[in-house]
């Protein structure tokens, strides 16, 4: 079948969506979630290069619904930028990214 619909239990056809969020319900505890939330709401460059960082930044992101829609890639980007290390800030001003890579 299709890999976007399984059968549920009943038969019947279940979305990706319903169930990734049943799944992450199930396996993933709800204080897990909220601690890589957090973990992605902190997270900064310190001494990681701009490729650790941004690798980083992309797995804890998936944590942050809000930040996983079109509307807020501009959102996105400032976040990204707010983390980097001031050198690096510096290097390329304020607001350069407009699309997160």
């Amino acid at each position: 079948g299709n890999a976007n619909q399984r059968l549920g239990a009943d038969g019947a056809v279940i979305t990706w969506a319903r169930f990734k969020r049943e799944f992450l319900i199930k396996y993933f505890p709800a204080d897990e979630r909220n601690r890589k939330v957090i973990e992605f709401m902190e997270v900064k460059q310190v001494s990681m290069s701009v490729s650790e960082y941004a690798a980083k930044f992309e797995d804890l992101c998936r944590f942050a619904p809000h930040y996983n829609t079109l509307e807020a890639e501009e959102d996105k980007c400032v976040k990204f930028e707010n983390g980097l290390r001031p050198d690096i800030k510096q290097l390329i001003g304020f607001s350069e990214i407009r699309n997160f890579p």
